[in-house]
């Protein structure tokens, strides 16, 4: 289980504990977690999970697949630090783990 902060586009904060194994996404979906629209279902194909990993927390969640990258295309003001939250699989070491929504998905 990781406590994750989940931060909208205007600043507001939502800190969730969030089972290993799920998805970012996931445990953003089912906590109701607006921001993070998941068109697709977590199935890497609309990237309307974007978000931006916390600078100090980005290299802990992995590195981006191709696919990622290619659906990453499709988002709106992608950084360095632009995940798609669907990604992101969730352990005990993604405790504290910080992302931030964009204004717009996809």
């Amino acid at each position: 289980m990781a406590k994750i902060t989940y931060i909208e586009h205007n600043g507001t904060e939502h800190s969730i504990e969030v089972a290993n194994g799920l998805s970012v996404m996931e445990g953003a979906v089912r906590n109701m977690v607006p921001g993070i629209d998941a068109d697709c279902g977590g199935a890497c194909a609309c990237a309307t999970c974007h978000v931006f990993v916390d600078d100090a927390w980005f290299e802990k969640t992995g590195s981006r697949e191709a696919m990622e990258d290619s659906m990453l295309d499709f988002a709106d003001g992608v950084t360095e630090t632009s995940r798609l939250s669907c990604q992101i699989k969730v352990t005990d070491a993604l405790d504290g783990l910080i992302v931030r929504m964009p204004k717009h998905q996809g």
